[in-house]
């Protein structure tokens, strides 16, 4: 089975190197697929002074799942995994892969984890039951595919700007495929340096308008959708309080992450039915891979040379 990478990046120059030398390392057939948005930190140039990476494709959207689609659009293999930018693969990524497409997977999907003091963080596999649909959540960040299943998901909702794996695990266990957790499938987060810059802060609207839209998306509006958009906001609205009683944050900022609450649920929820009517197949993405053809404005392919 032939597996391409890839590995979608925006201003992460040095956590980039990073991760590419671990695919170099551990998975050094597969296919290396770079889709740069408008960085502006000099990855173009780091990335054509390598000669590990196939392809890359220059995009001027922000936005990941637009990246993910623009690479799964040019990648040749049959099994296509997604990386992030800030994380490198371990030894046994590779091989756990391969076995798991070998053996009849459809879809795979492993722990991110980060280094800390005297070892590691990990993650366990997050599955929920929905409406009588059993999900089991892919990390967009550490995930592969069968090429063809990517084919009949049409690839990420572009529509989002965040919760687009997410929203990939609710339409995969509405079209009945399963995603196989491999606790060995590891990807270790590099943390920011000084060329990366800083985290950016948690945009509120954001966070609720995506969860709002893809469950109105797959769902429509059910007691099951409102209680989980609700439950979800009470507790990040208790969370806030106590940085505000701390003195983490002030009041006001309290009272706005909660207007942009609820009008991201609002916006979300409408557009959510919308994109639920535009498209009523069990695929459940309009805005998907087969929308458009414009999303490159260069590649770099040394596939051809």
């Amino acid at each position: 089975m032939e597996l391409s990478v890839v590995v979608p990046t925006l201003n992460g120059r040095d956590r980039l190197a990073a991760s590419l030398d671990s695919l170099a390392a551990h998975a050094p057939d597969a296919e290396v697929v770079v889709v740069n948005g408008p960085s502006a930190d000099g990855t173009t140039g780091m990335i054509r002074d390598r000669d590990d990476v196939d392809v890359l494709v220059e995009i001027s959207a922000r936005n990941v799942n637009v990246a993910r689609n623009a690479g799964i659009e040019v990648a040749d293999g049959d099994a296509i995994a997604l990386l992030g930018y800030d994380h490198r693969i371990e030894a046994e990524w590779s091989g756990t892969v391969s076995d798991a497409l070998a053996g009849g997977a459809d879809v795979v999907t492993g722990p991110l984890r980060r280094t800390v003091k005297g070892g590691a963080t990990s993650q366990a596999a997050e599955r929920r039951s929905i409406a009588n649909r059993n999900v089991t959540y892919v990390n967009g960040r550490n995930a592969a595919f069968r090429a063809d299943v990517l084919e009949d998901l049409d690839g990420f909702d572009e529509y989002l700007e965040t919760g687009g794996s997410r929203d990939a695990s609710h339409r995969l266990a509405g079209m009945d495929v399963e995603v196989t957790w491999c606790p060995e499938m590891a990807a270790r987060r590099e943390e920011p340096t000084a060329a990366d810059g800083g985290r950016d802060e948690r945009d509120w609207g954001w966070k609720y308008r995506a969860l709002a839209y893809r469950l109105a998306k797959n769902y429509g509006i059910r007691p099951t959708v409102l209680r989980r958009t609700l439950s979800h906001a009470a507790a990040d609205a208790r969370g806030t309080l106590e940085d505000v009683v701390r003195g983490d944050v002030t009041p006001t900022s309290w009272v706005g992450n909660g207007r942009d609450v609820v009008k991201g649920i609002a916006t979300g929820a409408s557009d959510g039915l919308v994109a639920r009517a535009k498209d009523r197949s069990t695929t459940r993405n309009p805005y998907g891979l087969s929308a458009r053809a414009d999303r490159a404005v260069a590649k770099y392919d040394w596939r051809e040379q």
